[in-house]
């Protein structure tokens, strides 16, 4: 089982989406450097499907960035 995942950084809010096939080792790994929590995770079978998910999350995050910014530059 291929899992993708959400996670929010408790202090700076920050998020974080990945895959992997061991989610309780993968949220350990992450715990080590920072304070992250789960918020969100998905299953899937195959590991290309898993992969093509993260992509779209992570395509959605960075274009939400994008637009946050334009918008704060276009109200000052």
């Amino acid at each position: 089982m291929y899992y993708v995942y959400a996670l929010r950084e408790k202090k700076t809010k920050e998020l974080y989406y990945g895959y992997t096939n061991n989610l309780r080792r993968r949220i350990a790994e992450h715990n080590k450097e920072q304070n992250w929590e789960l918020i969100y995770y998905e299953a899937y079978k195959a590991e290309s499907d898993a992969r093509c998910r993260e992509r779209q999350l992570k395509r959605y995050a960075q274009a939400l960035i994008v637009l946050k910014a334009r918008l704060k530059e276009s109200l000052k």
